[in-house]
């Protein structure tokens, strides 16, 4: 992204921060702090989502003079400089805050994008049609503050401490990286809080319906029965004419070779399905043997492999790839 960049010198963060009519976030972080490695997952997706506003990672430890100017005394630290002003000072793993602010800040922004032409304007995301991919992306999908890793609310934990005992299989969505989510799975469920927990695409309901249906019994019948990994793989595989794995989502791809592919599909009108491998690491590993292909991004047309990014390219500039899609 344009708007995202990696400090790498004084000269050039001062540079960008000379230009006085701007709305920046600084990003301070360190490699060796696990909260950071989340909230550069925050950033990058708000950078994502407010095109016109410019987003800088500086690593603290590497640029002490600039840590010092902003009085860094932890990270992550997030500030956000209005024309050469701080406005906000967020301290610590706090994505909702920093969605906020940074959301808040955007508001007053003349969005640059919005006088080229409308061919080349990004699309509004169809949030319904998103949702509706996420709550379905796994037979139990839970969305939760945080990740099962790293909970960041009581809830959260409690859910994902419940699902551990009753050795459920799961995925996850954090909730606190995307307020779109957040707010639009409200609506679209009608249940105002979180934890949400989905079972076969259909809400079941929060943290206490969970906890009554595990004292019940009825929660363990109602967790869909177990397949074996080659036919969940090959289901998935099959679940559209064209079918993508990919690091991410197509409106928020976590890899440059996924973005790319997604790019090239959307070119060509073509309707594919997708599947974040990210979700799941007994998808992502067991894909690479099951069709002995060690990379990722996949496209699969009708069930078969027709290969990664570099040879989906060749086939396209060959004409191969249209005559394959309408034969």
């Amino acid at each position: 992204m344009a708007n995202l960049e990696e400090i790498t010198s004084d000269a050039q963060f001062n540079g960008i921060i000379s230009k006085k009519d701007a709305v920046i976030v600084l990003n301070f972080w360190a490699s060796w702090a696990e909260p950071c490695q989340q909230m550069n997952e925050v950033f990058a997706e708000l950078a994502g989502k407010f095109p016109a506003l410019k987003f800088l990672k500086i690593e603290a430890e590497n640029f002490p003079d600039i840590s010092e100017s902003f009085e860094i005394a932890a990270v992550p630290t997030f500030i956000l400089l209005k024309a050469g002003k701080m406005v906000e000072r967020i301290e610590g793993a706090k994505a909702a805050e920093l969605s906020n602010a940074v959301t808040k800040h955007a508001k007053g922004v003349l969005n640059k994008f919005s006088a080229l032409p409308q061919e080349n304007a990004k699309p509004v995301k169809d949030l319904t049609a998103r949702l509706k991919a996420l709550v379905n992306s796994a037979p139990v999908m839970i969305f939760i503050k945080g990740t099962p890793q790293q909970p960041r609310c009581g809830f959260s934990r409690q859910l994902v401490d419940l699902l551990a005992e009753q050795k459920v299989k799961y995925s996850s969505f954090n909730i606190l990286a995307d307020e779109d989510v957040r707010q639009g799975l409200k609506a679209y469920s009608d249940w105002p809080t979180y934890p949400q927990v989905y079972i076969d695409g259909e809400l079941i309901g929060g943290l206490d319906i969970v906890k009554e249906m595990v004292a019940s019994g009825e929660f363990a019948d109602a967790i869909p029965k177990e397949k074996d990994l080659d036919s969940r793989l090959q289901e998935l595989i099959e679940k559209q004419s064209v079918m993508i794995f990919i690091k991410g989502s197509p409106q928020e791809p976590k890899c440059g070779f996924s973005r790319q592919l997604i790019s090239l599909l959307n070119d060509r009108h073509v309707k594919y399905g997708y599947f974040d491998i990210l979700s799941d690491d007994e998808v992502r590993q067991g894909l690479k043997t099951y069709v002995n292909w060690p990379t990722f991004p996949m496209l699969f047309y009708k069930g078969e492999l027709l290969g990664g990014l570099d040879i989906i390219k060749e086939m396209i500039e060959s004409g191969e790839f249209d005559q394959v899609l309408t034969a």
